[in-house]
């Protein structure tokens, strides 16, 4: 059996594990950079994958907006063909009112013609107050800033006044010539049957002839009735019975 030189052995053992630690170190150096590298990697995936759920998300945000427009524009059209076909009827009704306008106004004019024949063989109760009611109804025909419709509306409105005076009591003062000689006096219209006057003095009373078309005098017992009359048109006092001389209109 060879014996072996301790120093020899000793030097070989050193070597071995020098050899050992340089290898160890370039492994774990190796391995420090193999796991650099993979977190780097990782990193890298991680930033992709936030980037692609973020796109992902913003695909799907994306989709549902589509779809709502896709929606509101459906609404739109709808919206838009009702739009169409309520043009087209109210060009039909244009073309329609047109129409109507050229024919109301002759039938307007004839119906203010009308009413002015009427108030001059009716009895002539607040003759100016109707007069220029009349005038105005003629000088607005003539205005292009009136609607046809408005006009009407005012022709209608002046035969429901005419109307109303037949079916109500009135009381006025005005101005009459009673015997040659203008005085203020008291009207009272009933309706229209009757038509009379008393002076401010109550000396004299008088009653409209529509046979006649004048004014005739009353006796004085009528004077107390007249003046009760007025009274009660004015309500300063309740309605009551009256003796009065009737003319009535034909």
């Amino acid at each position: 059996m060879k014996c072996v030189n301790p120093l020899l052995l000793a030097g070989l053992l050193a070597t071995a594990s020098s050899v050992q630690a340089s290898d160890l170190n370039q492994v774990v150096e190796k391995s420090s950079a193999i796991n650099e590298s993979a977190q780097k990697t990782q990193t890298k995936i991680d930033s992709i994958a936030d980037s692609m759920q973020s796109r992902l998300q913003k695909f799907k945000t994306l989709n549902k907006e589509i779809d709502g427009l896709n929606v509101y524009n459906a609404q739109l059209d709808k919206q838009i063909k009702n739009q169409l076909d309520e043009m087209n009827a109210i060009n039909a009704s244009m073309d329609q009112v047109s129409v109507i306008e050229r024919q109301i106004t002759p039938l307007m004019l004839r119906m203010i013609t009308g009413l002015e024949q009427f108030v001059q063989l009716d009895v002539p109760f607040l003759p100016k107050e109707r007069a220029e009611r009349l005038s105005k109804l003629r000088a607005m025909m003539d205005r292009a800033d009136v609607t046809s419709s408005e006009k009407f509306r005012r022709v209608l409105e002046a035969y429901q006044v005419e109307v109303d005076y037949g079916r109500t009591i009135e009381a006025y003062t005005a101005l009459l010539n009673v015997d040659g000689q203008e005085r203020e006096v008291d009207f009272l219209r009933i309706g229209r049957m009757e038509l009379l006057y008393v002076t401010k003095d109550g000396s004299i009373a008088g009653s409209w002839d529509q046979a006649s078309k004048k004014f005739v005098a009353l006796e004085d017992t009528s004077i107390s009735q007249i003046k009760k009359g007025i009274r009660i048109a004015r309500k300063q006092l309740a309605p009551d019975m009256l003796s009065l001389p009737v003319h009535a209109s034909e």
